[in-house]
Parts: C-alpha cells; structure tokens; sequence
C-alpha cells in the first residue's frame, strides 16, 4: 500500500471537462468544484487482481454474486429461463451505430463472473497479474474486511488520483498524450466498433502498465472503472458546495437517488475504463464521476482498497 497524505483540495470538475458521447448535460453530476479535506489514509498501489482475489475466495470459499442463480423471489417478474447465473459483458458492434443506447454493445452473459469475465469459454489463465472484473459491490467489500481493509470514499480516490497536483484533467496533468506517450489504457477507434490498441492494449491490460502518479498508485485513470463505498446522487456535490464549507472526509449521501433510474441503489465508480474515449465518455478525467447499481458487474469494472492509520495511543 501506499501512504496518502490528505490535504485539502478542490473536488470535481468544471464545464470545460464535460464530455460523454458528446452530448452536454450528462456529466454534470461532477460540478461544481468544492472545497473538500480528507484525513491521510493508506491506499492499495495497483487496483485487486485475479491472483489476489483467488487467494481469498480460496480462503474464505466466497462466492460472487455472478455466481449465484437468482431466484424468483429476487425477480418475481423474471422467466424461468431467465434466472441463469451470469453477469454483464461489453459485445462490440459489427458497425457504427448510434451512441444513445448502451444495450447496443452490452449483454447479459450466462456463465460470466470473475473466473471467466466474458462468459464461460473465457478463463483467467495467465492473467494473475490483470484486474478482477466481474464483481459486485458487496464481492469488492466482502474482499475489502477479509484483508482488513475498506473501499475508499468517493473524496478520498479523487484526492489519491490527483497525486499531488491541483486542479489538472488528468492524474497526471492536463494533457492527454504528453510528448505522444500514452498515459492509460483507454479505448482508441470508432466505439463500439473496434478498439485498434494504439496504447498497447485492445481491451483490459494487466495493471501497472503505465506511469504511476504523484504518489505512486497505477491506474487511476483507464483500465477498469473502481468501486466507491459512496452511495451515489446526482446532486450531492452541489449540496456540499453549497454549503459554503470546505466539508471535512465526506461519507457520501445517506440514501442513492438517481434522476435516469431513481428505483435503483447504485454506489459510485471512478476512474473510466479500456472502454472510456473521446467520442463516446471521456470519464478518465481526474474530477469524473460514475455509478454503477450494487449488484450488477461487469467485465470493466473492479476496485482497491484503502486502510485507516492506526489510531496514536
């Protein structure tokens, strides 16, 4: 793990860094900046890979939600043959289609989980050192007490990811490509057509592949979107800034509420993904925020952890 510090510093983002599928309006749950102080805090270096997770189902004979059949009572709607173990998993387009309808490129998949992130005739074989996918977020907190640690805030991952600098786009500053060199693994090509793999990676890379930031963490940007233990709102970061405060290790909401899905308890991603690019979510900036619904994975999203100092005797 790695130390954090804490500080103060601005959280969020501003106009100019609004950008998903080109269409004004729909990251603006990441405005206005506010003022926000997170106590110093331990930080896991690299987000929890299939090697680390192995070692801890082995241990503790979990069992992923992916990898649980639902049942009726759970989905009281659904048809028999619906209720199969599986997860979500991003399917490339055979052609250009329109950007206003994710189930386009995204499908339910039988069989799929964290073993075998894009169904059953995927595995993890040779892929110790690549990101667990496929896991919900009670799998990440399950994993997250087994080692003795907790899912970061929301404040907390934004103020690790800025390593240091203020008020950048990015983790590492505010230019995508600084001197050509590539600074994430995101997504390069028409989506969802093709990834062409110009940073090295057409699709999940292993981690640590590319420069760490400030403070030594790989991947806070790119790669796989990361769990927050924040519930998520659409408005909550005007409501801190509104108070006019700079608002001390803030915790989240006390209840989710989403305006696109208000029925659904969604907790809050970070840090974009392989699937993240300029022409459909540019969410690898630093002050972005995602959301994901408790139980749903899926093949792009994982997450690390952090840990509390231990209290001075």
């Amino acid at each position: 793990m790695v130390w954090i510090p804490g500080g103060e510093f601005s959280m969020g983002s501003d106009a100019a860094c609004d950008g998903m599928c080109s269409l004004p309006g729909l990251t603006r749950d990441a405005v206005p900046i506010h003022r926000v102080y997170v106590d110093g805090f331990w930080m896991d270096r690299t987000v929890v890979t299939n090697e680390m997770y192995a070692v801890f189902v082995k241990a503790t004979g979990y069992v992923t939600i992916a990898e649980r059949t639902p049942t009726k009572e759970e989905f009281p709607t659904a048809l028999p043959e619906n209720l199969v173990a599986g997860s979500t998993v991003f399917t490339p387009t055979s052609a250009p289609v329109p950007l206003d309808d994710h189930f386009q490129w995204w499908r339910y998949q039988k069989g799929a989980n964290w073993r075998h992130p894009q169904g059953p005739d995927s595995n993890i074989s040779g892929r110790e050192n690549y990101p667990v996918v496929q896991v919900a977020y009670p799998d990440a907190v399950a994993y997250a007490q087994w080692a003795g640690k907790r899912l970061p805030t929301e404040g907390e991952w934004e103020f690790a990811a800025r390593g240091g600098l203020s008020g950048k786009i990015y983790s590492w500053g505010d230019e995508f490509r600084p001197g050509g060199r590539f600074m994430a693994n995101t997504y390069q090509g028409k989506f969802p057509v093709s990834d062409k793999g110009e940073d090295g990676f057409a699709g999940i890379a292993p981690v640590a592949q590319f420069p760490p930031n400030g403070y030594g963490l790989y991947d806070m940007a790119g790669n796989v979107w990361q769990w927050c233990g924040d519930w998520y709102r659409a408005d909550y970061f005007a409501a801190l800034a509104a108070t006019g405060k700079v608002v001390k290790n803030p915790q989240g909401p006390n209840a989710p509420f989403d305006p696109a899905e208000p029925t659904e308890k969604k907790r809050v991603h970070k840090g974009g993904s392989f699937l993240c690019t300029d022409n459909y979510c540019t969410r690898y900036m630093v002050g972005m925020r995602g959301k994901g619904e408790i139980t749903t994975a899926t093949n792009h999203l994982g997450f690390r952890c952090v840990k509390s100092p231990e209290p001075t005797k």
